[in-house]
């Protein structure tokens, strides 16, 4: 990075809230928003070092733009939510339980046991155990000690 960019970021913190905001005004050519100081040093940070090497390449920008958009299509219900740690459709999971192999398929609507249809991972694994399990600590999308 510049030496003078280096500076100047590194010199943020020591800056009064009055004298963030102007800098603001110089480097953004507007009024800053009405958010916290620790909001104001962080960006500013990024805006000082933006005009010192450059923006965002490109490729970062077409990416981000692309996620934009499918989360435009996701918020209109144009395209599936995928819900919490649920893998997408057509993973396979598989898991050895008292020495015999089973094999899960994630649907877009449920999983697949051996022909049938379930709801949950739950209820493939109680299937499979004959008890109540969490499924995605059973089929190991869990780690059982940290709960995730």
């Amino acid at each position: 990075m510049h030496d003078s960019a280096l500076a100047k970021v590194a010199a943020l913190p020591e800056k009064s809230t009055a004298e963030l905001k102007q800098l603001w005004r110089e480097l953004y050519d507007r009024e800053p928003p009405p958010y916290n100081r620790p909001f104001l040093v962080k960006r500013l940070a990024y805006r000082i070092q933006e005009l010192a090497l450059g923006g965002l390449s490109a490729r970062a920008e077409a990416k981000l733009k692309a996620l934009v958009e499918e989360e435009d299509r996701r918020l209109k219900g144009k395209l599936s939510v995928r819900k919490g740690d649920r893998p997408i459709s057509g993973t396979r999971l598989i898991r050895e339980w008292q020495g015999v192999e089973h094999t899960a398929t994630v649907l877009d609507d449920g999983f697949e046991y051996q022909g049938r249809k379930y709801k949950s991972l739950s209820a493939v694994a109680r299937a499979i155990t004959g008890t109540r399990w969490s499924g995605p600590l059973f089929w190991g999308l869990r780690n059982h000690r940290s709960g995730k």
